[in-house]
């Protein structure tokens, strides 16, 4: 076992992470690392990137699966690196699918069409 995922391992096993989450968040970062054989500490936003698109477009995974392996990766890049003592220059922007979905709503849902949508429930 290496000494990331040692450390990584032992900030997962804090009590408000599910074994499933352990289990599959030191999958992903396996992934991520085999993906670019190398040590995931010496990757950086590039390899994210081109990882997230392969994700997508070879892989042709759901966004919802992709959203959670970027959570794993944030997790690896936040939390670990910065226990190690580093300064994690990468940030992987939190719900970025997400985002845009509630940026699509937000125009869909325009000013004009809220006060109808919130008196439908109204008797």
């Amino acid at each position: 076992m290496t000494h990331l995922r040692k450390l990584m391992l032992e900030e997962l096993q804090r009590p408000y992470y599910s074994e499933h989450t352990i289990r599959y968040y030191i999958r992903t970062v396996e992934d991520f690392a085999r993906r670019f054989n190398c040590s995931p500490d010496r990757l950086g936003p590039r390899h994210i990137r081109e990882y997230q698109a392969e994700l997508f477009q070879k892989r042709k995974l759901s966004s919802g699966t992709v959203t959670i392996r970027l959570a794993a990766l944030r997790f690896f890049y936040t939390k670990m690196l910065r226990r190690l003592g580093a300064s994690p220059t990468l940030l992987i922007q939190k719900g970025r699918i997400a985002c845009r979905r509630s940026s699509a709503r937000k125009k869909l849902l325009s000013s004009s069409m809220r006060p109808a949508l919130l008196s439908i429930g109204r008797y």
